[in-house]
């Protein structure tokens, strides 16, 4: 299983925007039956994330066939990209992490 995370930077007065973006994007993903949430960090760092989405995949192509019709169709996604790319401060970091089952 893999985990993808994306890091959201904003700014204090678009922060319930950037939240409801967000909540859409976890609605969508498990409408396609993934298993994902929103992360409200309690404490961070200087230059750390303000807000974070993330999603459990069982293989990597699942988050291509996501990013590129998560939020509805092709067009939908894309709008929805692009009109909360304009609260972000900065481009979102984007971790990949294979879940370890080992016991």
């Amino acid at each position: 299983m893999y985990l993808a995370r994306f890091s959201y930077d904003v700014l204090p007065v678009n922060r319930d925007r950037a939240i409801n973006f967000i909540l859409r994007e976890v609605k969508a993903a498990r409408g396609r039956g993934l298993n994902a949430r929103m992360l409200v960090p309690l404490t961070r760092g200087a230059g750390c994330a303000a807000l974070q989405f993330e999603i459990e995949l069982a293989k990597l192509d699942q988050l291509d066939q996501f990013r590129e019709r998560g939020v509805g169709t092709s067009e939908e996604t894309g709008n929805w990209m692009h009109a909360f790319s304009e609260i972000l401060t900065a481009p979102p970091m984007v971790e990949i992490l294979r879940v370890d089952d080992a016991q």
